[in-house]
Order: C-alpha cells, then structure tokens, then sequence
C-alpha cells in the first residue's frame, strides 16, 4: 500500500511538503501544488488511509501532518534489500577474484 501511496508525484510532493514543513491546511497544500483543492483533499484522503498523515480540525480548518512511523515498513524493505544486493555483490567479487587467479 505504502509504494502505491508514494508513487504518485502528487501525493509524494505532498507527503514531502508535510515531512519538511510541518503541520498545513487543505488550503496551504494547495496554493503550492499546482492542483485544484478537490484533487489535494482526494490525495490527503489517500495518505491518510495509507497512515501516511493525520488529521486535526480546528474550527473549520483541517490541519495535516505527516506520520513519520508509518514509513517503518518501507524502511524494513529497503534494509533487507540493501542486505541481499550486498551479499551479492560479495559472491561476485569473489568470483571475479577466483577467476583472476
């Protein structure tokens, strides 16, 4: 869910805006996204299902903010990966090294 979140550019800008700045309004998302207020409103409504933000109300405003935790298993993922690629890539310098000799 994480990945189809983010794969977005939209959605990703949005999130990245949130990690970086802080706490925003519908309305200052969108003054800077390029898109209307409808399509921002949709893309934090996908980010929020994902975990990926919260939401407060204050009045009549609604102020989002990014969940930093709910990129653990994302994290998880590239770890393990990191640890796979360099395990292999230690096998075919190995190789390389018996071929040499």
């Amino acid at each position: 869910m994480l990945f189809r979140t983010l794969a977005d550019p939209t959605r990703r800008a949005i999130f990245e805006r949130l990690c970086r700045q802080g706490e925003q309004t519908v309305g200052a998302l969108t003054s800077q996204s390029g898109v209307s207020q409808p399509a921002v409103s949709k893309h934090l409504g996908v980010l929020k299902q994902a975990g990926l933000v919260r939401d407060r109300h204050e009045g009549r405003q609604t102020h989002y903010s990014a969940q930093l935790g709910a990129l653990a298993p994302l994290m998880d993922w590239t770890r393990e990966m990191a640890g796979f690629w360099e395990a292999r890539f230690d096998d075919l310098e190995d190789l390389l090294k018996r071929m040499d000799q």
